[in-house]
């Protein structure tokens, strides 16, 4: 299992595909499964367009309109539409490998979506020969 920090300084996507690549690549599993692990409630892992970084804060920008930080919420840490939005989101993806290279389509890229910044935060992925 691979395990790798991350730093975020605010809400968004973060590209996580380059530590997906080199843990597929140490694993040396040429043909199998990767899942990209997200263990905060807070927090998730997504796929999406790698293309034009305009997609990234869109997404953000939705994810706030419709998950806004209603005052009515009761948590007492005030971090509730994170907790909304990382249910969304989901904590992990599943991607096939092949030929020891993840099968991502061509605009797309793994990323670590981050709702309740700044934090130092941990990601895991673990590849599985198949």
């Amino acid at each position: 299992m691979y395990k790798k920090e991350i730093k975020t300084e605010k809400e968004g996507l973060y590209n996580i595909t380059p530590y997906v690549e080199e843990a597929i690549k140490l694993s040396g599993v040429k043909n199998g499964i990767c899942v990209v692990f997200c263990p905060h409630t807070t927090a998730g892992i997504t796929i999406n367009e790698n293309a034009d970084d305009d997609v990234q804060r869109d997404v953000i920008f939705a994810l706030k309109k419709v998950f806004p930080r209603f005052p009515e919420f009761r948590h007492d840490e005030g971090n509730s539409d994170g907790h909304v939005k990382s249910s969304v989101i989901g904590a992990s993806e599943t991607l096939i490998v092949e030929d020891g290279k993840p099968v991502l389509g061509r605009w797309q890229d793994v990323y670590f979506a981050e709702f309740d910044p700044p934090r130092t935060r941990n990601f895991y992925i673990k590849v599985i020969q198949g």
